[in-house]
């Protein structure tokens, strides 16, 4: 990992897209939703789409993943799209979401995205971090 995220570099100041919504694609780099596309990866919370400078699972870390806690209360679900190839996600990471209480799942990032946009046609209180594959 080069460099890693560093603190106050976990969000921008605003989202991309300030409610939820369904991700129309992935791959490239990217993401596409709601007409508009996004190079790199990216968080999806109750209150909004947001750029995550995460580029690869190494960069998990509580500190990364602070936005996702903070909103826990309004999730119930909260999916992570770890590239290409499914991850476990370590047990100090686990034990944080189970404190919230927050059902938490690492996925490759097609079938989070898939199991994402499912989620959230079924109204359910879900959020994502995507990691961007090519």
């Amino acid at each position: 990992m080069a460099g890693g995220i560093k603190p106050g570099q976990v969000l921008a100041d605003a989202p991309h897209l300030p409610s939820p919504a369904p991700i129309d694609s992935y791959g490239n780099g990217g993401f596409r939703f709601a007409g508009m596309s996004h190079r790199g990866s990216i968080l999806c919370l109750p209150d909004g789409i947001w750029a995550w400078p995460v580029k690869d699972v190494t960069e998990l870390t509580l500190a990364a993943l602070e936005p996702v806690f903070a909103r826990g209360e309004g999730l119930d679900v909260f999916l992570i799209g770890a590239g290409r190839e499914p991850w476990s996600l370590p047990e100090r990471l686990r034990a944080r979401f189970r404190e919230l209480p927050v059902s938490v799942d690492c996925l490759a990032t097609g079938p989070a995205v898939r199991t994402y946009n499912i989620l959230l046609a079924e109204n359910r209180r879900v959020g994502a971090g995507l990691i961007a594959v090519e």
